[in-house]
């Protein structure tokens, strides 16, 4: 195993080895001086690949080409992301999909408008500090486990893998550590006992042999051993009123984030390294690739919302959280592929 990994490794540097030590900045806006209208964007982990299309669609140029701009406000966690839209100091969230279900539970009339991934893409660890040892599911009972914040999708997916092992949420101890580089201080120093968070953290202390892998959502057949199924990931999303009173701003972020995925799907690894700055590469351009390779099947292909991923999804959400007896939620309302749609005709004529 430790020979694959070198292996893997290798071929990774070898990739990158005509790459010049200095990074190429990325291409140059259209019409640069343009005043274009901007959209305040919520959103956690903002150097993660977890919003890898939302990087790359602002580096290249794609959302100043549509006609937007962002203004970055990155938060710890996604439920502090949507606390700021529902606090008005947002517009649009960029999170996980589920939120969604927890807004309409609340009457809140908010709608995902792009897809960026198929799965949720994180995953869980367990510390190796020590000699800890895990063997089964059984051995999490009583530790502490970091997630970015409860109501996150860290938090879920941790949820959802301790009762696929029979557990409840009552068996662990919830440790609220964020999402940025400084969650790996806290496994090291004791402070947490395993970790739910996106890459490249997680792969990067799982290639250092500091966590044991114990759950995956990041890949489409991990995604689906461990939710039964297929179910949307991240996306971004904004109160029904937002997209009625900005169309143009909604669909010039739909188009960005559409050409971004598009882009992924010839991307080489210089291509990667060449637009994504060095501060997101945790100071490993080898892990930071090798973490990219292992999600690069989990961006979404079109930004369309899928209706059958939405209902597994709630099905998921509603046992691990008993929201079945709640007020029904109606699912066609979470989300509208009105936006994506325009996108393609227009690329189509």
């Amino acid at each position: 195993m430790h020979s694959a990994h070198a292996s893997r490794r290798s071929l990774l540097l070898a990739a990158v080895g005509s790459l010049a030590a200095t990074q190429t900045r990325a291409a140059p806006s259209l019409d640069a001086g343009r005043n274009l209208p901007r959209v305040r964007l919520a959103l956690a982990a903002s150097q993660s690949l977890y919003h890898l299309p939302l990087n790359l669609a602002d580096r290249l140029g794609f959302f100043r080409q549509a006609g937007v701009q962002l203004e970055w406000l990155p938060q710890e966690s996604g439920a502090k992301a949507v606390s700021l839209a529902l606090s008005g100091q947002a517009d649009v969230v960029a999170g996980a999909y589920e939120h969604l279900f927890g807004l309409h539970l609340k009457g809140l009339n908010y709608q995902s408008f792009v897809q960026m991934s198929r799965t949720p893409q994180v995953s869980l660890g367990g510390s190796t500090r020590g000699g800890m040892v895990w063997r089964t599911g059984a051995d999490m009972r009583g530790m502490r486990l970091g997630i970015s914040a409860l109501d996150s999708s860290t938090h879920w997916t941790a949820c959802q893998w301790l009762m696929r092992q029979g557990l409840t949420a009552d068996d662990v101890v919830f440790v609220p550590v964020g999402s940025s580089q400084g969650v790996m201080e806290a496994l090291r120093s004791g402070s947490i006992d395993a970790l739910c968070n996106p890459d490249p953290v997680m792969h990067g202390l799982e290639q250092k042999n500091e966590i044991r892998l114990l759950g995956d959502a990041r890949t489409l057949h991990g995604t689906r051993q461990l939710m039964g199924g297929s179910v949307p990931g991240s996306s971004l999303f904004a109160h029904a009123d937002f997209l009625q009173q900005h169309p143009d701003r909604v669909k010039a972020l739909s188009d960005g984030v559409v050409h971004a995925l598009k882009w992924l799907q010839t991307a080489g690894l210089t291509d990667i390294l060449r637009t994504v700055p060095a501060s997101h590469w945790m100071g490993d351009r080898a892990i930071y690739l090798g973490a990219f390779e292992k999600l690069r099947e989990s961006y979404a292909v079109d930004g369309l919302v899928r209706s059958e991923d939405v209902s597994h999804a709630w099905r998921v959400h509603a046992k691990l959280f008993g929201a079945n007896g709640s007020k029904p939620v109606v699912l066609e309302r979470t989300f509208t592929n009105a936006f994506v749609q325009r996108a393609a005709q227009r690329r189509l004529s």
